[in-house]
């Protein structure tokens, strides 16, 4: 199990990130814009950087849902290595068997 505090601070990442989705999408247009000048890019760019940090996407780290485990994560299930096993284990993962050979 994570500590609360990581999953909090997820979660919380999370929201900012939803906050600013559409502003940071429509200055970030601005920054890619061949069409503008390079004064008005570089300004688009400050205005950029004046932005959360937590509120970029790639700041957000993926998470077991049962546990809050950060590695072994499978983005298909949702859940970390760990907790996947168990799952398909008590046959509750549909579409998957437990491979021999």
């Amino acid at each position: 199990m994570a500590k609360k505090s990581m999953i909090a601070r997820e979660s919380k990442r999370q929201k900012l990130v939803e906050l600013y989705a559409e502003k940071r999408a429509e200055v970030k247009s601005r920054v890619t814009n061949p069409e503008l000048g390079m004064e008005e890019q570089f300004q688009a760019m400050l205005e950029l950087q004046k932005f959360p940090r937590d509120s970029s996407p790639s700041r957000g780290r993926n998470r077991c849902g049962l546990t809050g485990r950060s590695r072994g994560y499978y983005r298909k299930f949702g859940l970390s290595r760990n907790k996947l096993r168990e799952v398909i284990m008590r046959g509750e993962a549909p579409g998957v068997v437990k491979s021999s050979w």
